[in-house]
C-alpha cells in the first residue's frame, strides 16, 4: 500500500511548522537518505530526508503551507508495482497533536498542553507490547535504542506507517526535560495571559481602549509566541537576582589591537565579544560549581564550558552555542561565532547548534547601551549582560583621577543554581580574565 510521508517534529517541543519548499515533485524517484523538503520551525529552517524509497505518488500540502501539524501527511510516497490511482487507498496518518486549522488558530498555552512525549508509552505501543506484536523499526534505529537503553516498547514511530526511526531515539533521551518546559511554559502562558496576548479575550479588552486611535494588528509568527512564552515562564518560575562589576577595558583593546595586526594575514579579526566568551568560559572551568543548570528536581553540574551568545535576527532572537569554548584559542571562537550568526539570521541552524549551553551572553555594547539586566533563558543557570565600553573618568590604583575605558557587567543569576556568593565568585573571575587578557591564553 501507499506509504504517507508525514510532516516530522525537528525538535522535542515542535507541535508544527511551515512547509518552506518542495525539493521533489510527483512522479520522482527517491531513495532512504535523498532530500524531500525544507521545514522551518520558529528558529531554523532545515532539510528533511526521506527514510524509505519509492515514487512520490502525490504531494499534499503546497509549498509556503504554514502551521501544519506534525505527524500530519504532507504527501504519498508509491512502492515498487504501485501506481497514483492507489493514492486514494493510502492508509490513515497517525494522530497529530493537533489538526492544521485548530493549530493555527491555538494559543501558546493550549498548543503547548498538546505536545506529546517520545518517552511515554501510547496505549497502542503498550498494547502490542503486552501482545508480542511485532514493533517496526529501522535497522539503525535498533542499534541506537541498544546503545542508549532505550525501550523500543514505550516508543511511539514517526516514520511512515509508525515506523520507529533515528529521530524517535534522540527525541526519547530528552524528551524528560521537554515535559518539563512544555508544562511551565504552559502554567506560565495560562496564568499571567502574556504570552498570548493580543490574543483570545485579551486582544478584545485592550483594542477598546484604543477603537480611537490608529493602529495596525501584528499577528505573532511562531517565533515571537515561543520568545513570549519562555520570557513569561522565566520572570514567573526562576528566581533571578543581579551582580554588577565594572571593566577596565583598555589592557583588552590593547592586546586586541596587538593580536589583531598579527592575524590579520589569516583574515581574522578578534571582537571584544570574543574575549567575553573566553573570559566566561575559562571562570566557569575556574568555579565549576556554577557551571550548572536547573534539571527541576536537581541540578546538573557540567564539565565542558559551552557558551550560549545572543544573536538578534529579524523578528526574534535566537542563541547559538560555543560548544568546549574553554578549550578553543580566540581565533577559533571568533571563527565560529562569526558563521553561527551569520547561519542564525538566515535561520540554517540546526537544533543541536542553538539548544544546550548553562551560560548565556547578550551584548548591547555596540548598540551604545550602558547596562541592562538580561533574562535567564531555561534551563541556563545565568546570563551575562554586557554594556558598551566607554571613557569614563576613574581613581587609579595609586589614587590619582584618570581617564579609562569602562564596560559594566550585569550577571542574572539563578538563585535556585547558584547562591550570592558563587556569583559573586564567578563574575569576579570573568573581570579578571578580562582585565589581564594575557593569561588567558596561558
Amino acid at each position: 500500500m501507499p506509504i504517507e510521508i508525514l510532516m516530522p517534529a525537528l525538535s522535542p517541543t515542535m507541535e508544527e511548522g511551515t512547509l518552506a519548499k518542495w525539493l521533489v515533485k510527483e512522479g520522482d524517484a527517491v531513495a532512504s537518505g535523498d532530500l524531500l523538503a525544507e521545514i522551518e520551525t520558529d528558529k531554523a529552517t532545515m532539510e528533511f530526508e526521506a527514510v524509505d524509497e519509492g515514487i512520490i505518488g502525490k504531494l499534499l500540502v503546497a509549498e509556503g503551507t504554514e502551521n501544519v501539524a506534525v505527524n500530519s501527511a504532507i504527501a504519498v510516497l508509491l512502492e515498487d508495482g504501485e501506481s497514483s490511482s492507489e493514492v486514494d487507498a493510502a492508509p490513515s496518518a497517525p494522530a497529530s497533536p493537533a489538526p492544521a486549522a485548530e493549530a493555527a488558530t491555538s494559543s501558546p498555552a493550549k498548543s503547548a498542553t498538546l505536545a506529546s512525549s517520545p518517552a511515554s508509552a501510547p496505549p497502542a505501543a503498550a498494547d502490542k507490547a503486552a501482545e508480542g506484536a511485532r514493533i517496526f523499526a529501522t535497522p539503525l534505529a535498533r542499534k541506537l535504542a541498544a546503545q542508549n537503553n532505550v525501550d523500543l516498547t514505550r516508543l511511539s514511530g514517526s516514520g511512515p506507517r509508525g515506523r520507529i526511526v533515528k529521530a524517535d531515539i534522540e527525541a526519547a533521551g530528552s524528551a524528560v526535560s521537554a515535559d518539563r518546559t512544555v508544562a511551565s511554559m504552559a502554567s506560565a502562558a495560562s496564568t499571567s495571559g502574556a504570552a498570548s496576548a493580543p490574543q483570545s479575550a485579551n486582544f478584545e479588552t485592550i483594542s477598546k481602549l484604543y477603537a480611537e486611535r490608529a493602529y495596525e494588528e501584528i499577528s505573532l509568527d511562531r517565533m515571537r509566541k515561543t520568545i513570549a512564552a519562555r520570557l513569561t515562564e522565566a520572570k514567573q518560575t526562576v528566581p533571578h537576582f543581579y551582580l554588577r562589576r565594572d571593566v577596565m577595558l583598555d589592557n583588552l583593546l590593547g592586546f586586541r589591537g596587538e593580536m589583531n595586526a598579527a592575524l590579520a594575514e589569516r583574515d581574522v579579526k578578534l571582537s571584544v565579544n570574543d574575549f567575553v566568551i573566553k573570559a566566561c568560559a575559562l571562570a566557569l572551568t575556574t568555579v565549576p560549581t556554577a557551571n550548572a543548570i536547573w534539571a527541576g528536581d536537581r541540578i546538573l553540574q557540567f564539565t565542558p564550558a559551552d557558551i550560549a551568545v545572543a544573536v538578534a535576527i529579524d523578528g526574534g532572537l535566537i542563541t547559538p552555542v560555543l560548544k568546549d569554548a574553554d578549550q578553543k584559542s580566540l581565533s577559533v571562537l571568533s571563527t565560529e561565532m562569526k558563521d553561527l550568526a551569520t547561519r542564525a539570521k538566515g535561520r540554517k541552524l540546526a537544533p543541536d547548534e542553538y539548544q544546550g549551553g548553562s551560560f548565556a551572553i547578550s551584548n548591547l555594547g555596540m548598540f551604545g547601551i550602558d547596562n541592562f539586566d538580561a533574562v535567564i533563558n531555561p534551563p541556563h543557570g545565568a546570563i551575562l549582560a554586557v554594556g558598551a565600553g566607554k571613557k569614563k573618568p576613574v581613581v587609579t590604583a595609586s589614587g590619582e583621577l584618570g581617564v579609562a575605558t569602562v564596560m559594566s557587567l550585569t550577571l542574572s543569576v539563578d538563585h535556585r543554581v547558584i547562591d550570592g556568593a558563587l556569583g559573586a565568585e564567578l563574575l569576579n573571575v570573568i573581570v579578571k580574565n578580562l582585565e589581564n587578557p594575557m593569561a588567558m591564553l596561558a
